[in-house]
């Protein structure tokens, strides 16, 4: 029987056949490693993707707005996505509403709209032409403080002051949903007119603003002063 020479095994790598043979394994084991290096490659600082340039985002033309802001007119010229806070604080510069939250959440920017409270953070100023806006600026009638402002200082219902302008117009605000028989959470009886601020009506009532200091029972007992006759 014919047997191959052990050199020329058409079995073995070591002939020139299996040279090319081992070559070719080589090579695609090689692309396959530099593709896998490739994916696995950081893409940019921090695993981020390359940034892209930013599209400048298309500019809103500002509208003429016409805002009655304590007993005086404002014309202003407002893009539609501007809040009320921003409008009073950044455009007429009446800085007394606080920018806390920014969500709704901490009654700083509280004003009054037509005599009742909101926050001015979530409300845009173009929804307001026509309407009476007061912020704590327009409390005071000159020289003379409003009631609540006096009690607060009476009864040291403040300590860093950041709260207390959305606390006085939130309290505002209770009095007059009071005296139009607006009932509460807690209200015990909702037929029984006027209704009684005791103080758990009145924590309930001002429970939507926050005083990171802790002045809630001066506060309690500034309104409890004003509501009971005594501010």
């Amino acid at each position: 029987m014919h047997q191959h020479p052990p050199d020329q095994d058409p079995q073995s790598d070591d002939g020139p056949a299996g040279e090319r043979h081992a070559m070719s394994r080589r090579e695609f084991m090689q692309t396959t490693v530099a593709a896998i290096g490739g994916l696995a490659a950081p893409l940019g600082p921090a695993g981020a993707a390359p940034a892209r340039p930013a599209a400048a985002a298309p500019s809103t033309p500002a509208v003429p707005v016409n805002l009655l802001i304590n007993g005086r007119q404002y014309k202003l010229a407002l893009e539609p996505s501007v809040t009320l806070l921003d409008a009073l604080r950044e455009v007429i510069g009446l800085t007394g509403a606080k920018k806390g939250c920014d969500r709704g959440q901490c009654g700083a920017c509280t004003v009054l709209v037509d005599g009742r409270r909101i926050n001015s953070c979530l409300t845009l100023a173009i929804m307001h032409e026509g309407r009476e806006i007061t912020t704590i600026e327009g409390l005071a009638q000159g020289d003379a403080l409003h009631p609540l402002q006096a009690a607060f200082i009476e009864r040291d219902a403040f300590q860093c002051g950041y709260c207390t302008p959305g606390q006085i117009c939130s309290a505002a605000g209770l009095l007059t949903e009071a005296a139009a028989s607006a009932a509460s959470a807690v209200t015990p009886d909702v037929r029984k007119i006027p209704i009684v601020l005791d103080d758990n009506e009145i924590r309930e009532r001002m429970s939507g603003n926050l005083c990171r200091c802790g002045a809630y029972p001066n506060i309690v007992a500034a309104v409890r002063d004003v509501a009971g006759g005594k501010g």
